[in-house]
């Protein structure tokens, strides 16, 4: 239940439960299959003006290719649930398990 919860903390906790951290048997090299799934993602908190100036960038590595966004226009267009992935999909190691993870 993600009623209140802080948008960094809510991902750091959910992306240590995806990758299995609280089982005796983690192994860093191993998707150990575990799955989240958080109700009221639209109560989340942001802390400061971060609703507001928060900037993610996307790059196509290509002159004139950076395209930037504010939370604000993510929120209204694909929702909470949309922060909430691409902040917990930083948050993993960024190797070939990452997207076998999320």
């Amino acid at each position: 239940n993600a009623e209140g919860e802080i948008l960094g903390r809510l991902a750091s906790r959910i992306a240590v439960l995806l990758r299995g951290k609280h089982k005796p048997e983690f192994e860093r090299n191993l998707d150990l299959g575990d799955t989240v799934i958080v109700e009221n993602v639209d109560k989340i908190k942001v802390t400061g003006n971060k609703f507001n100036d928060k900037i993610y960038y996307k790059s196509s590595d290509r002159p004139g290719g950076l395209k930037k966004t504010t939370m604000k226009a993510i929120v209204m267009d694909k929702g909470w649930g949309e922060i909430l992935r691409r902040s917990v999909y930083r948050m993993l190691p960024g190797n070939h398990l990452r997207s076998d993870i999320m």
